[in-house]
């Protein structure tokens, strides 16, 4: 028994003086440079490390680039007795550091960016990055990229991923960000970068620098779109993405801290308390390097309470000894301290901590980051057992979308009849009311349609939206979606591949294309022979030709075919018919007249009656050939037949034989066809004022250089002709931009004004929509010819990424579904036009015949008419003439005679006034005076 307690005894006392030889306080080093976020930290954290052994710092501010102020620094506090050093290193120094804490057996603790080393007494808080990068370029499939780096931290990096794109085959181009380079020369980068097309970025540098590439890259005011850039930091929660998140670049990176953890809340509420009240600094937030140190301090409090655990003697007893010792002296214990730092295992504020045999960190987690419009998500996170893991759940932006009647979004556009007007009593309306157009009434469809409440703005600088080439900046309505100044741009704004590179667009609300403008000509009157117009000249110089041909042939045919002559089988009809004209003119005896003189006047007319019949006999024979046969197709006859086939007013006589019954229906079937055409097209011509146009399409205009033509100068349309491959724009495009004077125009105003006072020496190019607009605007004196050369829309346009984009998209395609797109077009475009209706500013309008359309049908009746009665006199003298001759007497007494003798037969003639056929008066029917004269 006695014995026992002895043992026990023996044993306390060991305990105690083992235990009483371990220090309870426990001093460390610190290096940070002046006003550090780390050295902040590091007085927080000591403050919630108070258990014995107690750390007590002994803090240097030294510049941790200056090799000399670093080693004076650490020399002076391993004099000092410290037990192991926690701080920052520089690039520069960085060697010089783990030469001495090889050298002297000194751990240094840091959350400086990691390094590959061999040495274990360096202890590196920081996670390397080089696995997790690489995994998210596989996993965006990355075979083409750039990597700026800095060469503080980044070259660590570079290795790895150039031993990896050897490999893989990737192309990697690498820039350094230290090599001189300020901000005119990284500017100067990344355009040259643009120009290469490389959108896929890897950055790799602290934050501070990191903050300001974004901020540098934001102030271009470029569209980011295409980009994709990767931040090969720990800190994305840390990054300022304010300016940057509106250029709609893609943003991936990595978080070390997990902000949703109840203890790193709870640090952090700690922090901003410590941050307000202690240090009286303004409140900051926790760096994720500042949760490094944090973690430091409690990996070397965590180690310094193991050892007091295990009854390890760390004390440092009488002069801790001079570290410029030649050779240095090692201090002996200081291979415990770092075997105990590196079995530390606790969860930090940067999640599992814990070190490998090199002193790096190991088994941790590393979230992945995406900037989303919204602001930053988690997508995804990596570590060394399950490689990356993809945890994204992309909604929809419609599911986004919710809340719209809480704010006023801003909808700009632009002053452009009939678009977007200001009312006549504009000054005295505030808000949307001001405005009318078509625009106008569009923006509040869309609105009701998506419900969301909304203001119009008028676009400041009064353009459309291009990009300056000096600059790279983007102006008009484009630049304020860009910039984030408007939500939305309702406007005739056209979607193009280089705007759509930088907005979204709607389905097009209006398709249109580029058209021609020109002064509308003068209308043509009708001459006095316009009836001749819907036949062409030769036409009718060929149909006069056929006609005489026709008739030649008629003639020739009846001439030589036996068909056509006839025979003396109707001389008896005739002999009795002119038997019956004798008797009906034989002698009556007159009141008062002798036996005697009737008798001598009957023998003398039956003397007469007898010799003429012989004679008339004789001469027939003479003329009808020795056959006795008749052929009815004269060359007269035949000249008859044929018009009055011509006219389709048919004729006395027929062909007989079938060689001229041929003609005769080849005849009919050519005047069926040629009066048919005839009379289909001159209904047209006579009832239709048309308006000779000067050109009627773009070929025209390009094969002529007498009417000038021109685009609006720094428009789309413009742009077409210049890119254009098609032979026909490209001949156009060379003589615009080479005509003297300038056939470019500034405003679309002045190019309608240069119209309008050219005479029709000038035609403007503009888009079909506004030259259909301006037609229907007076006075009048425009009008667009031939069809579109192109095809394209205007949309709707919102910023990158928005919300609204699908919810405007599909209210776009229901207006247009329930046609009130094309109901707002005929209001503002045909409903309040001034040039009349929707069909009479594109056609030509028909009205009723004028005495001037048919004029010279009349001329031509009334100068037939005059003609026939200037050859009925022609014919009348000549047969007059050739009877004076025949019968020996003065013309006057022929002529007279024949008229006194045609107007009594006239009077006292056949049933009906018919005037019965002779030949001519003969001798027994003169005057009675010429007969007593003859008798005599």
């Amino acid at each position: 028994m006695q014995r026992r307690l002895t043992s026990v005894f023996v044993s306390f006392c060991v305990g105690f003086c083992a235990g009483s030889s371990f220090p309870s306080n426990i001093n460390i080093g610190g290096l940070f440079p002046n006003g550090s976020h780390e050295y902040e930290v590091f007085r927080f954290a000591l403050s919630h490390h108070q258990d014995i052994p107690k750390l007590v710092p002994q803090v240097d501010m030294v510049d941790t680039a200056s090799s000399f102020a670093m080693t004076y620094a650490f020399c002076s506090q391993f004099s000092k007795g410290v037990y192991a050093i926690i701080g920052l290193y520089d690039r520069k120094t960085m060697n010089m550091l783990m030469s001495f804490c090889g050298a002297l057996h000194v751990c240094f603790v840091t959350p400086s960016f990691p390094i590959e080393t061999n040495n274990q007494f360096v202890i590196q808080l920081r996670p390397e990055l080089q696995e997790p990068l690489i995994a998210l370029i596989h996993h965006y499939k990355w075979t083409k990229f750039v990597y700026m780096y800095s060469s503080h931290s980044g070259l660590t990096v570079l290795q790895k991923i150039l031993d990896t794109a050897a490999e893989r085959t990737w192309q990697v181009t690498s820039v350094n960000l230290d090599s001189g380079m300020d901000q005119v020369a990284f500017l100067k980068v990344v355009q040259d970068l643009e120009k290469k097309k490389e959108y896929n970025i890897i950055l790799d540098c602290e934050l501070e620098r990191l903050n300001l590439i974004l901020n540098l890259i934001a102030a271009q005011k470029k569209n980011l779109k295409n980009y994709h850039y990767i931040l090969a930091n720990l800190g994305f929660l840390d990054m300022n993405f304010t300016e940057f998140q509106k250029s709609g670049a893609n943003i991936t990176g990595f978080q070390l801290m997990n902000y949703s953890d109840e203890n790193v809340s709870k640090v952090i509420e700690e922090w901003v308390d410590f941050d307000s009240k202690d240090l009286k600094l303004p409140k900051r937030r926790l760096k994720y390097t500042g949760a490094l140190t944090y973690d430091g301090v409690s990996v070397m409090a965590t180690a310094f309470q193991n050892l007091r655990k295990q009854r390890i003697d760390i004390s440092r007893r009488g002069n801790a000894g001079e570290c410029l010792a030649n050779p240095p002296a090692p201090w002996g214990q200081g291979i415990d301290i770092q075997r105990a730092l590196q079995q530390v295992r606790i969860e930090g504020l940067t999640g599992h901590v814990q070190f490998n045999e090199k002193g790096h960190r190991t088994n941790y987690t590393v979230s992945v980051m995406e900037l989303s419009p919204s602001g930053p998500l988690k997508v995804g996170y990596w570590n060394e057992n399950e490689n990356y893991v993809n945890t994204a759940v992309y909604t929809p932006v419609v599911e986004e979308f919710f809340g719209l009647q809480n704010r006023t979004y801003i909808v700009t556009s632009i002053l452009e009849s009939p678009y977007v007007m200001l009312k006549k009593n504009h000054e005295q309306l505030v808000g949307n009311d001001k405005y009318e157009g078509y625009c106008v009434e569009l923006a509040a469809e869309i609105a009701k349609h998506v419900g969301y409440t909304y203001k119009l703005e008028i676009v400041g600088d009064g353009k459309y939206g291009a990009r300056d080439a000096e600059s790279k900046m983007w102006n008009g309505m484009v630049g304020e979606l860009v910039y984030g100044k408007a939500d939305v741009a309702v406007a005739p704004l056209t979607i193009t591949l280089v705007r759509e590179e930088v907005i979204d667009f709607s389905k097009p609300f209006m398709s249109l294309g580029i058209s021609i403008m020109i002064k509308k000509p003068t209308k043509s009157k009708p001459g006095v022979f316009s009836f001749l117009d819907p036949l062409a000249y030769e036409i009718w110089m060929c149909i006069v030709f056929a006609y005489i041909g026709v008739s030649v042939v008629l003639f020739l045919v009846s001439r030589f075919s036996p068909y056509e002559w006839q025979g003396d089988d109707s001389e008896g009809e005739e002999g009795q018919e002119q038997q019956q004209r004798q008797q009906s003119f034989s002698p009556r005896r007159e009141p008062g007249q002798s036996q005697s003189q009737l008798g001598q006047n009957q023998g003398q007319g039956q003397g007469q009656s007898q010799s003429q019949p012989g004679q008339n006999q004789g001469q027939g024979q003479g003329q009808s050939q020795s056959e006795g046969h008749t052929n009815e197709f004269g060359i007269f006859n035949s000249l008859w037949f044929s018009l009055g086939a011509f006219m389709q007013q048919g004729c006395d006589i027929s062909p007989r034989s079938l060689s001229g019954r041929i003609v005769g229906g080849v005849w009919w079937f050519f005047t069926l066809i040629i009066i048919s055409s005839y009379t289909a097209n001159l209904a047209a011509f006579l009832t239709v004022e048309r308006m000779v146009s000067p050109i009627e399409s773009a070929e025209d205009l390009a094969k002529q250089t007498e009417i000038a033509y021109g685009t609006l100068d720094g428009g789309s349309t413009k742009e077409f002709f210049r890119r254009s491959k098609i032979a026909v724009f490209e001949k156009m495009w060379s003589y615009m931009k080479s005509a003297d004077p300038s056939v470019f125009v500034k405003t679309t105003d002045e190019g309608v004004v240069r119209v309008r006072k050219s005479k029709g020496r000038y035609a403007y190019l503009l888009e079909s929509t506004m030259n259909e607009y301006i037609e229907q605007r007076k006075p009048c004196d425009t009008m667009k010819v031939g069809g579109n050369l192109d095809s394209k829309g205007y949309g709707v346009a919102t910023p990158k990424g928005s919300a609204l984009r699908i919810p405007v998209n599909l209210a776009v395609l229901k207006l247009n579904e329930q046609a009130i797109l094309d109901k707002l077009k005929n209001k503002w475009w045909y409903d309040k036009g001034e040039c009349g209706s929707k069909d009479s500013g594109r056609k030509d309008k028909t009205s009723a015949l004028s005495l001037s359309n048919v004029a010279g049908v009349f001329y031509i009746l009334i100068g037939g008419l005059g003609l026939a009665m200037l050859v009925a006199l022609v014919e009348f003298c000549y047969k007059s003439r050739i009877e004076s001759r025949r019968m020996k007497q003065i013309i006057d007494a022929a002529m007279l005679s024949s008229t006194l003798g045609r107007m009594t037969r006239t009077g006292s003639g056949g049933e009906n006034g018919r005037v019965v056929a002779h030949d001519f008066p003969k001798a027994s029917q003169t005057l009675p005076c010429m007969s007593q004269a003859a008798g005599m």
